[in-house]
C-alpha cells in the first residue's frame, strides 16, 4: 500500500518522523506541492534511505533538493525489484511529466528501449540525441507521444519505452535476456550461438523458432513487462506452462517454470547500475557486468598436474584473461593442494602491490570464484582468500556421488548469492565445463613438449 504524508508548520520534523516507517526496499517516491501537483518522481533501491537523503543539512547536490521547500506531501510505492522500480518510474514520469524531472535532466542522457519491426524484432537501447540525429528534431519522445513521431521512426520501431535515466544498458540487456530469452543473434547462422547452447536463446540463429512464435513467446511478454505488467506476464506464462505440461511438452514446460521463477525473484539478480544499486555478488567496481573466474585441475594419474583459470564477463568468455598454471609444489594426485597453489599464485596478481606494478602483472579480482569440485576444494579456496583478507563469493560444482548430476556448493550461504546462482545455473555449468576443457587442453599440450 502507498504511504501518504501531510505537512504542517513543523513540516520537516513530521516528514522525518514518518520517513522512519518507510521500508528498506526498492520502489518509487513522488513529491507533491501545495496544489497537489506531482513535482518530482524518483526511484530507489531503499525508499527509506533515499527519501531521508533529501532531508540532510546539505541540500545543494541535486536540483530537486533546492526545491524541497515546495514539498508538502510524499507518496511512495514499493516494487519487488530494482528493475521494476526503474520501469515504474518511467511509467509515472510519462503519465505525470513532473516539472523537476523535465527541468532537472539533460535529455541527451536519457535512455530508451526500442523494439524494432524486423522479422525477428531486436531490442535496442537508444539515447535521445541518437533518435534526433536519425529521425530529426521533430520526433516526439520528450512528451512521450511516440504515435505522433515521424513515419520514418515508426517504420523502424514498433514500440519505444522510457525514459530510463541512468540506465546501464549493458547490464539491462543481459538481465532482459535472462528473463525473456531475447535473441541478439542473426538468423541463418551455420552453428547455434553460445546462448542457444546454454539454453538462453530459443534458436533464432539456427531457425528452430519461427518469427510468429518468437514474437509470441519473447516479444509479447517483454512488451507487457515494460508496460509495468509483471503480474500479467506471470499469469500468462503459468497458463502456457500448464498447457505445455498437459501436452507432454516437458522441455517447454520446464523452461517456462524457470522463467516464472526468475521473474518472481528479479531482486535477487545482480543488475543495472552500480551507482544505483549494490548486490552482495556485485561489489568489485571493476565493471558493470559480473566477472566470473572458473578454475579446474587436470592431471594424468597424478602426473603432469596443471591448473586453469577461465574468465567470463557477463555471459561472454574473455579469452584474453584466460591463464594456465603448471603445478610446482605438489607431488602426486592431490587436487586440493593443487588448487591451493593455483589460487595463491593467482591472488598474488590481485594484490595492492600487483596493482602498483600494473601492466600484465595485475589481474582484476572477480565478483565470483567458480571451482570445479566439492567441499574439500571450497574449504581450501576459503582459506586462501582468508589469508589475503579477500571476501568474494565462492561457488563449487561437484558432480555428485554418481557423477551424473551437478551439485552446487557454497563457501558461505548468503541468500542473495544462492538466489543468483540458482538463476544462473546453466551459465555456471558452462563456465565450469570451459575451465575443464582449457585445463585438459593445456595438460595435453604439456605432454607433447
Amino acid at each position: 500500500m502507498p504511504y501518504f504524508l501531510f505537512c504542517d508548520t513543523t513540516r520537516d520534523m513530521v516528514l522525518e518522523k514518518k520517513i522512519q516507517s518507510f521500508p528498506d526496499s526498492p520502489g518509487i517516491y513522488l513529491f507533491f506541492n501545495a496544489k497537489k501537483d506531482i513535482i518530482y518522481i524518483g526511484k530507489a533501491t531503499s525508499l527509506k534511505k533515499r527519501v531521508q537523503s533529501y532531508f540532510k543539512d546539505n541540500r545543494t547536490s541535486r536540483p530537486i533538493e533546492q526545491m524541497m521547500h515546495e514539498v508538502v506531501q510524499i507518496r511512495i510505492k514499493q516494487t519487488d525489484s530494482v528493475l521494476e522500480a526503474i520501469i515504474a518510474e518511467a511509467c509515472a514520469i510519462k503519465k505525470n511529466m513532473p516539472k523537476y524531472n523535465v527541468l532537472g535532466k539533460d535529455n541527451k542522457s536519457w535512455n530508451y528501449i526500442g523494439i524494432t519491426r524486423e522479422k525477428y524484432p531486436q531490442i535496442q537501447f537508444i539515447r535521445q540525441h541518437d533518435l534526433h540525429k536519425q529521425f530529426g528534431q521533430d520526433i516526439q519522445i520528450n512528451n512521450f507521444a511516440f504515435s505522433e513521431t515521424p513515419k520514418s521512426a515508426r517504420q523502424v520501431y514498433k514500440n519505444i519505452f522510457g525514459p530510463f535515466p541512468g540506465l546501464n544498458t549493458k547490464a539491462a540487456i543481459r538481465l532482459l535476456r535472462q528473463l525473456f530469452y531475447i535473441s541478439t543473434c542473426k538468423p541463418g547462422a551455420k552453428r547455434p550461438c553460445l546462448y542457444h547452447q546454454m539454453g538462453k536463446c530459443l534458436g533464432v540463429c539456427v531457425g528452430t523458432i519461427a518469427p510468429v512464435e518468437y514474437k509470441k513467446q519473447v516479444i509479447a511478454p517483454l512488451t507487457m513487462f515494460l508496460k509495468g505488467g509483471k503480474k500479467r506476464v506471470i499469469t500468462t506464462l503459468e497458463k502456457r506452462m500448464k498447457r505445455a505440461a498437459k501436452e507432454k511438452n516437458y522441455e517447454q514446460a520446464a523452461r517456462l517454470r524457470d522463467q516464472i521463477a526468475a521473474l518472481k525473484r528479479i531482486h535477487d539478480i545482480a543488475l543495472i547500475n552500480k551507482s544505483f544499486t549494490h548486490d552482495d555478488i556485485s561489489h568489485s567496481g571493476q565493471s558493470d557486468e559480473l566477472r566470473i573466474e572458473g578454475y579446474d585441475i587436470s592431471h594424468l594419474s597424478g602426473t603432469g598436474a596443471v591448473g586453469s583459470m577461465v574468465v567470463f564477463v557477463g555471459a561472454r568468455a574473455k579469452k584474453s584473461d584466460y591463464r594456465t598454471f603448471t603445478i610446482k609444489s605438489v607431488i602426486g594426485q592431490n587436487d586440493v593442494a593443487c588448487l591451493t597453489e593455483v589460487l595463491t599464485r593467482r591472488l598474488q596478481h590481485g594484490s595492492t602491490g600487483a596493482q602498483n606494478r600494473g601492466g600484465a602483472y595485475f589481474w582484476p579480482l572477480p565478483d565470483l570464484f567458480l571451482i570445479d569440485g566439492g567441499k574439500p576444494q571450497i574449504h581450501a579456496v576459503m582459506k586462501v582468500l582468508e589469508n589475503y583478507n579477500i571476501h568474494i563469493p565462492i561457488v563449487g560444482i561437484a558432480k555428485g556421488s554418481e557423477r551424473k548430476k551437478n551439485e552446487f556448493i557454497f563457501g558461505k550461504r548468503v541468500k542473495n548469492v544462492i538466489m543468483w546462482v540458482n538463476t544462473h545455473r546453466t551459465l555456471l555449468i558452462a563456465i565450469r565445463d570451459e575451465a575443464h576443457r582449457f585445463a585438459l587442453k593445456y595438460q595435453k599440450k604439456k605432454r607433447k613438449i
